[in-house]
């Protein structure tokens, strides 16, 4: 049993309580938080670690959304537009995927620990990070990603995806939980779409779908025009889009699902999406990079779909660090109060996200894991208030990092 001390324990948890001078008791599950001379001497046969001047404690972070099979690019995509983009994703797979093997991974993770993340809800279009996804002491939610348009190919595309989530299964443990991805609405067959959605009704686990991240993508369901129709009548001039964005959402209907980006869906998609208690990944360095827009996080959260954020992958972004990504929604999102968005940030990055993602943790409260981060600020603000707004401006990593009680 250990006892962290620390000037603030910020819990994250409904009523966004901050305890200063507080405490902190866990095991492989949190036991007690409050008063940290109250605590100490209560349990004072445990291990009572004093953190230094200006110490904050609160729960690891959640990275929602990361794809890690693109680790190796630097400079081999094009920014700027998501078509562009989407054509050199094409055109380097198969260079970028030789680039990226297991020890790119496994350093990849060391830095995420690093930075205070716990969790991350990581997207496998190709297999390749499983391994390194099974080896590592982060809690991953593994989403094998079911992608693939030609009707011709459905019973190949599904075999192929089934056997690799057959795969996950059987490595399912404490840290490491299958789930599964359907790519967007635009690149997997309904029928594929359905095959795997319902494996995912059966086995019950968490669902990750690309919904509306570009103004292409919505112009290609709406009336199959746009630069992504043109893309598509290039292979096929006859190409419409599969489905309608309301039909493509309709199929999650009972499947706790997360929407990635949905920059661009309708007031209606969005409440459809938190009818069916469903939550969004924003992803804002990504969206910047590839020309796709910024979401409108308050409208959405009207509607009533949860906030979580993610750092999208290396294909589309320049570090995988969610305090960058946080720092850069703050730039992103001026028309925002920036104490309320500090807040709401924060709690996409811990309980929101943990709780999209079907993890156990995200908050400092009694039963929840011992997922806790202990970080030491340069200075803590004169005015409490702002605390959750200096905890994002001044952090990169964390000091300490438990997951399930552990210190890694």
């Amino acid at each position: 049993m250990r006892v962290l001390l620390s000037d603030f324990v910020v819990t994250c948890n409904d009523k966004f309580e901050i305890i200063q001078n507080g405490g902190v008791v866990f095991d492989e599950k949190i036991i007690e938080i409050g008063d940290g001379a109250a605590l100490a001497a209560k349990y004072k046969n445990a291990d009572i670690i004093r953190l230094g001047a200006n110490s904050v404690v609160m729960p690891g972070l959640t990275n929602s959304h990361i794809h890690l099979e693109f680790s190796a690019n630097t400079a081999t995509l094009k920014f700027g537009d998501f078509m562009e983009w989407l054509k050199s994703v094409i055109a380097s797979r198969e260079e970028l995927q030789s680039e990226c093997g297991e020890e790119l991974i496994e350093s990849t993770f060391e830095d995420i620990l690093k930075s205070g993340v716990t969790a991350i809800g990581a997207i496998s279009s190709f297999g390749l990070d499983f391994k390194p996804c099974v080896k590592t002491p982060l809690k991953v939610v593994y989403f094998v990603e079911a992608i693939g348009s030609n009707p011709a190919a459905i019973d190949a595309l599904f075999g192929d995806f089934k056997g690799r989530y057959y795969e996950a299964r059987k490595a399912k443990s404490d840290t490491f939980t299958p789930a599964i991805s359907i790519h967007s609405p635009y690149s997997t067959h309904p029928v594929l779409a359905r095959h795997a959605l319902k494996l995912a009704k059966d086995d019950g686990v968490v669902v990750a779908a690309h919904f509306m991240e570009s103004l292409y993508e919505r112009q290609w369901l709406d009336d199959d025009s746009g630069k992504m129709g043109e893309f598509m009548k290039g292979f096929n001039p006859h190409a419409k889009a599969m489905t309608s964005a309301r039909e493509f959402l309709t199929q999650f209907d009972g499947v706790n699902t997360l929407f990635v980006h949905a920059v661009h869906a309708k007031d209606e998609e969005l409440e459809l999406i938190a009818k069916q208690e469903g939550a969004i990944a924003h992803c804002p360095r990504s969206n910047a990079l590839l020309g796709t827009g910024a979401l409108d996080i308050q409208n959405a959260l009207k509607k009533g779909a949860p906030l979580t954020i993610g750092t999208d992958g290396l294909s589309s972004n320049i570090t995988l660090n969610l305090w960058d990504e946080m720092r850069a929604a703050l730039w992103t999102h001026q028309n925002q109060p920036l104490e309320p968005l500090a807040h709401t940030l924060l709690n996409a990055a811990t309980t929101c996200g943990a709780k999209a993602l079907g993890v156990n943790s995200g908050e400092l409260t009694e039963g929840k894991n011992a997922d806790i981060i202990a970080l030491q600020l340069k200075e803590l603000p004169k005015d409490i208030s702002q605390l959750p707004l200096q905890i994002i401006l001044q952090t990169q990593s964390a000091d300490k990092v438990f997951i399930n009680g552990k210190e890694v």
